[in-house]
């Protein structure tokens, strides 16, 4: 074969050995950049399989704590905190009582490990009988926007009063922040971070979650999430959520044999960051810490 005529650009040379490979490496992902999903159910006694999410449990309230204190020895150093509450309504007013199941699971986890950061998930669908996000207009039967916005201002105080490092509010009502800002400012809690999911679609890839959760739902949250088509009504986030479909994805093919879980796991995390996110919520978190994919 004769040799080109002038010398070609070999990116090869920088993938020759892993050293190398290591050395010219854009983006890392690290346990530092991990949060943990974690769903907390009151009133059962021992842990409950997800099904639909192979490896993951609800954790029962009473064994919160063991759980905690495990999650950071092994080098987590955030959850995020899903209640699966047993006293739902049509409003959700479980999730604002300081001796409700979200007060409550805040100061067990601050409480056994003070040095984790703790982030609840602010949202009604954990805590509605109706699975709905916020509170149900009558006139339309469509989530009232600004009932809800009311109703998140007093769940967000709560989880502040009970301990949380950071707000998480996941509702997608227009004008949350806002709200939410003015409400914590107001109670003092002027120095509590809001971590708002900017772009939650209302995709298919939450039926894991759902069950886990028990916030199943007869209908869709279309109307307040947003098309999964769009791309320009979405800001990218600093934060982003490797959802629950994908997990069940990648360990059901695993499973198979058609994928191998570590490098595909280790692929999708690294993908996050080089498209510029700085966390990621994952429940694959707990695997990257202890085994280091």
């Amino acid at each position: 074969m004769t040799a080109p005529a002038f010398p070609t650009v070999r990116m090869r040379r920088l993938r020759k050995t892993e050293a190398l490979r290591s050395l010219v490496r854009e983006n890392r992902v690290e346990t530092n950049d991990l949060i943990y999903p974690l769903f907390v159910e009151e009133e059962i006694e021992t842990k409950v399989p997800i099904s639909s999410m192979p490896g993951l449990f609800r954790i029962p309230e009473i064994k919160l704590a063991q759980e905690v204190k495990q999650i950071y020895a092994e080098g987590i150093k955030s959850i995020m905190l899903f209640g699966v509450s047993h006293k739902k309504d049509a409003s959700g007013s479980d999730s604002w009582s300081p001796d409700g199941l979200l007060s409550r699971m805040v100061k067990r986890a601050k409480d056994a490990a003070p040095d984790l950061v703790i982030i609840p998930d602010i949202c009604f669908c954990e805590y509605t009988d109706h699975g709905h996000c916020g509170v149900i207009d009558s006139k339309n039967g469509h989530v009232h926007n600004d009932m809800t916005l009311n109703n998140l201002a007093q769940q967000a105080v709560n989880a502040a009063n009970a301990g949380a490092d950071i707000i998480a509010p996941s509702a997608m009502m227009d004008g949350q922040i806002a709200a939410l800002r003015q409400a914590l400012d107001e109670a003092g809690h002027t120095d509590i971070p809001l971590m708002s999911y900017s772009s939650k679609f209302a995709s298919g890839f939450y039926g894991p979650f759902r069950a886990a959760a028990g916030c199943d739902l007869k209908g869709d949250r279309k109307t307040y999430q947003m098309d999964p088509l769009n791309g320009r009504e979405a800001l990218l986030p600093l934060a982003v959520y490797q959802v629950s479909g994908e997990y069940a994805m990648i360990k059901f093919a695993s499973a198979a044999g058609a994928l191998d879980e570590k490098r595909v796991v280790r692929e999708t995390l690294g993908a996050f960051k080089r498209a510029g996110a700085d966390l990621i919520i994952t429940y694959f978190a707990r695997d990257i810490a202890r085994e280091g994919f």
